[in-house]
């Protein structure tokens, strides 16, 4: 097995301990990531649970943020949306791998407005719009082909016109109870900063924690 070595100096460097506003630190840290990742800086892992408690993790593209919240959208009627829907609660986690950072989220999740779902809509390629029309987003496909008729069908039916936004497709945005933001160090001493509140809207109160 290959030994893992240390991180070099240069990027275990900056102290954040000090910062009191971790939308502005995710801001910054999120900006850093867009220079150096080699792909996707705005990439996450969102966590959700099912009807029975067991845990669901995948990929998905954070489209916003700000004192808000993190936005995010999908398919109300997937595996996914049907999980956020029901439990009302989700984790994420930003992981940067060039910048040896990571930052976990955890909190509540509401839909965006009819107004921001609709913009975004607006703003996505023709190509991935037929498909929020054409994709039944985590039910069993019979084939390929399948998919490609619906996606004809659809391609078909709005021809050059507008293509409204399904119901079923809209945005969530995760409010954040707590954000941890972990730097990588040597020797595995590494930073570890959370943020916490009760409910939203409160302040923050912020802790070191052991790494």
């Amino acid at each position: 097995m290959t030994d893992l070595k240390d991180p070099p100096e240069e990027l275990t460097k900056g102290d954040f301990s000090q910062v009191s506003k971790p939308f502005e630190l995710f801001g910054e840290w999120l900006e850093e990531a867009g220079g150096t990742e080699p792909n996707d800086p705005n990439a996450l892992s969102l966590a959700t649970v099912d009807e029975t408690g067991l845990p669901n993790v995948r990929m998905v593209l954070l489209k916003g943020f700000d004192e808000r919240g993190f936005v995010f959208y999908t398919n109300f009627e997937s595996a996914k949306g049907r999980e956020l829907l029901s439990a009302g609660k989700a984790a994420m986690c930003f992981h940067w791998k060039s910048l040896r950072r990571q930052v976990r989220i955890r909190g509540l999740v509401q839909e965006v407005s009819q107004e921001e779902a609709d913009e975004y809509y607006r703003s996505r390629p023709r190509g991935s719009r037929i498909g929020a029309w054409a994709s039944k987003q985590s039910r069993p496909l019979e084939s390929r082909f399948a998919l490609e008729k619906e996606v004809a069908k659809y391609t078909a039916k709005f021809g050059i016109g507008d293509i409204p936004r399904p119901e079923h497709w809209s945005g969530m945005r995760l409010v954040p109870l707590s954000l941890e933001f972990w730097h990588d160090r040597p020797f595995r001493l590494h930073d570890r900063i959370v943020f916490k509140r009760e409910e939203p809207g409160q302040e923050w109160a912020k802790e070191r924690l052991y790494p």
